[in-house]
């Protein structure tokens, strides 16, 4: 997720710790392998960062075990945080955030399994702090090319400071492609899910997907990082409970990312919407109805642009989109009324981050599972 703000906005819980695990080999649901154009060790997180989503209801038909992707990865329950590496380095998108390692996660609290057997990632919310704020970023040591990613996620960090994103990247940002699946900032209610490519890989205009681009014109349609000043091109998912605090009201819900010859898609449903075949650890997008996200391989040839991805969680304060001036003081924005600045009366993000620890208790994921399958 790496995200450039030029002057204004781009686009139209207190739970239980653990001990960390006590290895870091990867937790799988399957016998399955993955093979050389899938999961791969690779212990290195991405030298780049980051950046950036909607909503169908289908019921799926046909047999459940029909399908053919298949179960590769699993990262659930206790084991949840094995086959992770917690990144403790400066944050590249320059939020004010020190990000933990895994020692120093767990023994503060802000990384943990609840009762419910849930993973939980947290921000610091000591009252005032000086500088930085503690949070968590982490990246899956398995690598793939080409997957389906999903996430069952219960609540995902929210409130002005706020810049949380669920996301795969390759190495040599942006030459081998990033796909931001959950991701927006402050208090918005509507999912953003953005490409960030090399140049060449655009959006049709007849992209196939419930969202709408989130910026006007040619340049919302450039996935180019080097062309459109880092935004990429991103589709908005109007559901106003794909993101933030409606999002959790309702219990949040699964987001599900297919990477195949096609091209790629972004699917979101809702908690109590959820396809059985994605219970059954059966997967079968072409049951799901329309995606809320789609890039063509016509026009972004998934083969040309993506290769060797890592999937990412991180929560980030302020930094180059949460901390533009433009941005902390803007509303009636994916879903947000008034700007953090009037809600806040705090000039800047920094200022109210640094302040104000309490108000990030609600800056939290809390995980059921991430689940890899490939063909």
């Amino acid at each position: 997720m790496r995200y450039t703000v030029n002057g204004g906005p781009q686009y139209g819980a207190a739970l239980p710790s653990q001990a960390p695990p006590a290895t870091s080999s990867t937790t799988t649901a399957s016998q399955a392998t993955p093979s050389v154009a899938g999961a791969q060790a690779n212990g290195s997180p991405p030298t780049k960062t980051h950046q950036h989503h909607g909503h169908p209801t289908a019921t799926p038909s046909g047999p459940i075990n029909d399908s053919v992707w298949k179960l590769a990865q699993n990262y659930t329950g206790q084991n949840f945080f094995s086959g992770w590496d917690f990144w403790n380095e400066a944050d590249p998108t320059h939020g004010i955030v020190n990000f933990q390692d895994q020692q120093s996660a767990f023994s503060s609290g802000l990384a943990s399994i609840n009762d419910q057997g849930h993973a939980v990632m947290k921000v610091d919310t000591t009252p005032v702090v000086s500088g930085n704020r503690k949070s968590i970023r982490i990246s899956t040591q398995a690598t793939f090319t080409g997957g389906l990613v999903t996430i069952d996620v219960l609540h995902m960090p929210t409130g002005c400071g706020t810049w949380p994103a669920f996301w795969t990247t390759g190495p040599n940002w942006p030459n081998s492609g990033e796909i931001d699946i959950i991701e927006n900032v402050h208090e918005s209610t509507e999912n953003l899910s953005t490409l960030h490519t090399k140049p060449g890989c655009t959006i049709s205009p007849n992209f196939g997907a419930s969202g709408v681009p989130s910026v006007s014109g040619a340049i919302g349609l450039n996935c180019a990082a080097a062309e459109t000043g880092n935004t990429g091109c991103g589709l908005l998912n109007k559901n106003s409970a794909s993101f933030g605090a409606p999002f959790n009201q309702n219990g949040g819900g699964v987001y599900a990312m297919s990477w195949d010859d096609s091209g790629i898609s972004v699917f979101f449903f809702p908690r109590g919407s959820i396809p059985d075949d994605i219970d059954a650890d059966s997967p079968q997008p072409q049951n799901w109805g329309t995606p809320t996200a789609h890039w063509p391989a016509a026009t972004c040839n998934p083969a040309e642009f993506m290769n060797n991805h890592q999937i990412i969680f991180d929560t980030t304060l302020c930094g180059d989109w949460a901390g533009a001036a433009g941005v902390w003081g803007a509303s009636g924005v994916a879903g947000q009324g008034s700007s953090c600045a009037a809600t806040t009366g705090a000039a800047t993000c920094e200022q109210w981050v640094q302040n104000n620890g309490g108000s990030f208790s609600e800056a939290y994921w809390e995980v059921k599972s991430v689940k890899l399958y490939q063909q």
